[in-house]
């Protein structure tokens, strides 16, 4: 039986909902973001039976035979960590279409089978994805926000509230793994993250990869900690290691793979232009980066730089997460012109609406700080909704044309 989550996971309806009308349904995000214990929580009240891959006999047997294996799994099943027996995708497919019944199959993974397209593409119409990631803000509030709504309504109230002051800095060196916060200490919150890391790599990145030198990647994982939040830069990358630039653009996709970093794509008015711009760099959560830097929240708190980067991370990532269970689906991107002007994320819902975020640390703003959202909402036309400077401060305020100042604690505690 499995224990219960300790914080609620908002993605569960999501789950639920995709069970009703799929026949298979995987939850994939990083190793020990809660996907097994959502997906045993759901199964214990359905039905289903639990098999993981993480157990040697059972991925032996399935990496063998998969065709035998899968002929004689349960009729309700969840197959945990399913990475590791990439055979079993074509062996589902068949099973499934030999008898096609909803909810026949929940997977867990901790690769992103999105970027081995063989694997995607053997099970398309079959399998619905669910992107779980480590715990956000709300979750950990325990209370649901209407953020999105609100910035696609381009409907912030005007209100005053507490800044969150040391508070910002402590939450981003917690970061939010379910592991992590456990810990009662940011010292031993810090140990967990590298000791995590260590086994990581260890395990699913040997599995995914034959890398000569294991050793490079926590290396070049701790340097993209330092360039969070900014453009990628190979070059930059590679300068400390004796490899290519090819082999660390390689190494980059592989740390995306096992969702330790997300690449977020540059926004322009012309979707053909994408593919020559730079993307930025994300680390995937801010707990780990700081872990990695060796850095707490009173040596954030002095070190502004970073501190700024580290934010931009943190409010991305927090959004990346609320998106991942709300009602319509969003795309994410940045902004920046030739003239120098950014926007820090740029949002679209469909092909109608976008919006864009500003991230600051300070506590306050003034109109300076929308040039890059207003260079947006020229680029973009009508179909710009709202441009948002999320900072510390106390005063949720209107700065007219869409333009809004909102504290950053808005983003997980509006109702």
């Amino acid at each position: 039986m499995p224990d219960k989550t300790l914080y609620p996971r908002f993605a569960e309806p999501r789950l639920t909902e995709a069970l009703a009308d799929s026949p298979i349904v995987l939850i994939h995000g990083p190793r020990q973001c809660g996907k097994t214990t959502l997906a045993r929580i759901i199964g214990e009240r359905k039905g289903y039976a639990y098999v993981s891959f993480d157990d040697a006999v059972l991925c032996t047997a399935a990496q063998a035979d998969p065709v035998g294996f899968a002929g004689d799994l349960p009729e309700r099943v969840i197959l945990d960590e399913v990475q590791r027996v990439p055979a079993l995708f074509s062996a589902l497919k068949v099973a499934v279409d030999r008898k096609r019944s909803a909810g026949r199959f929940i997977l867990t993974g901790s690769a992103n089978v999105l970027l081995v397209p063989k694997l995607a593409d053997s099970l398309a119409g079959r399998m619905e994805i669910i992107r779980l990631h480590p715990l956000a803000q709300c979750e950990l509030n325990r209370r649901t926000t209407s953020f999105l709504d609100s910035l696609f309504a381009g409907n912030f109230k005007t209100r005053q509230t507490d800044r969150l002051a040391s508070q910002l800095a402590e939450k981003i060196v917690a970061g939010g793994y379910p592991a992590a916060l456990a810990r009662p200490t940011e010292r031993r919150r810090a140990t967990w993250y590298r000791d995590y890391l260590d086994a990581l790599v260890q395990r699913d990145v040997r599995d995914l990869a034959r890398i000569s030198s294991l050793d490079i990647l926590p290396r070049l994982l701790t340097l993209a900690a330092s360039q969070t939040a900014r453009l990628l830069n190979v070059a930059d990358l590679s300068s400390p290691f004796q490899v290519s630039r090819p082999t660390i653009r390689d190494y980059v996709t592989l740390l995306e793979r096992v969702f330790l970093v997300d690449s977020l794509p540059p926004w322009h008015s012309n979707r053909l232009s994408r593919l020559i711009k730079t993307p930025k760099l994300h680390v995937g959560d801010t707990g780990l980066a700081c872990a990695l830097l060796g850095i707490n929240a009173a040596a954030l708190i002095a070190d502004r730089p970073l501190l700024g980067q580290l934010l931009e991370t943190f409010a991305f990532q927090e959004l990346r997460r609320q998106a991942s269970w709300y009602a319509e689906s969003v795309a994410f991107f940045h902004y920046r012109d030739k003239d120098g002007a950014e926007v820090d994320i740029v949002i679209e819902r469909g092909a109608r609406a976008l919006a864009g975020i500003e991230i600051k640390a300070s506590a306050t703003v003034t109109g300076a700080d929308f040039r890059g959202l207003r260079k947006l909402k020229e680029a973009s036309g009508k179909r710009f909704v709202a441009g948002v400077v999320l900072y510390d401060g106390e005063a949720c305020a209107s700065f007219g044309d869409g333009m809004y100042a909102v504290p950053l604690r808005a983003l997980w505690e509006t109702t």
